[in-house]
């Protein structure tokens, strides 16, 4: 999946910065935390207790997730590189806007990723001993 058209190609330091993500659907990381923690939340043994194939199938689409937020933190870091070398002075405040968007984004990008690395972790080692009961 390509970037959206508003976010193709070089818009200068004082190009127009969207606060939406990158990444295709806004909130789908936090869609894949929900899901997990949910099935985290689940009886680990028993009928209620999810399916191996369930279990592997949340954890496909969390790694999936976590490399979609992976690849958005290294769009947003080479965009806030390119903003920063460009800056000559007097900086506009369109830079400085930029810069500003750019780095909330980031931090966003970050914490989203930890958080879905963390949940992801604990539904690993569910995950393992479910195939050690197998």
């Amino acid at each position: 999946m390509g970037r959206p058209i508003a976010e193709d190609g070089s818009h200068g330091p004082s190009g127009a910065v969207e606060a939406a993500p990158i990444i295709g659907v806004v909130g789908s990381d936090e869609l894949v935390v929900q899901r997990i923690e949910a099935m985290l939340e689940s009886p680990a043994t028993g009928e209620a207790a999810p399916s191996l194939a369930s279990m592997e199938d949340i954890l496909t689409a969390g790694y999936a997730e976590a490399l979609a937020l992976e690849a958005e933190r290294s769009r947003i870091e080479r965009r806030l590189g390119e903003v920063a070398r460009s800056v000559e002075e007097p900086i506009s405040a369109g830079v400085t806007d930029e810069l500003v968007a750019l780095a909330h984004r980031l931090t966003h990008a970050e914490g989203e990723l930890g958080r879905l690395r963390a949940v992801l972790s604990r539904l690993r080692e569910r995950t393992r001993a479910h195939r050690g009961r197998s």
